[in-house]
């Protein structure tokens, strides 16, 4: 019973984030092609942009889960194990975030 129950929920989990992949591509379709009807062109340093925000990200994520590795090898709770592991993934990646937007800030002003 539980394993369906476990199944149940990943099948949950996975069509709630096919959902909202979608919404999100399909609005962003959407808002391009009203530029383009109205005239107006994506810049081309938007992209890049986007993809610096995304590497910071994800190197702030990754630098999280490589720092929270090292309290899974201590003999704690698992309970506190969880929390300082999610914690400190939450925070690196907001560090990430951070050092994003000042890169966007300074590169984006930028031609």
């Amino acid at each position: 019973m539980e394993n369906v129950q476990d199944a149940i929920g990943a099948l949950v989990l996975m069509s709630g984030l096919v959902v909202i992949v979608y919404i999100i591509a399909r609005y962003t379709y959407l808002v391009k092609k009203a530029m383009i009807e109205n005239g107006l062109a994506i810049p081309a340093k938007s992209k890049r942009l986007m993809f610096i925000d995304i590497g910071c990200i994800m190197g702030g994520i990754g630098l999280g889960l490589l720092v929270s590795s090292m309290f899974s090898a201590m003999d704690l709770d698992e309970n506190t194990t969880d929390l300082l592991v999610w914690g400190t993934i939450l925070i690196f990646g907001a560090i990430g975030m951070v050092l994003a937007h000042f890169l966007r800030n300074k590169f984006g002003d930028q031609g």
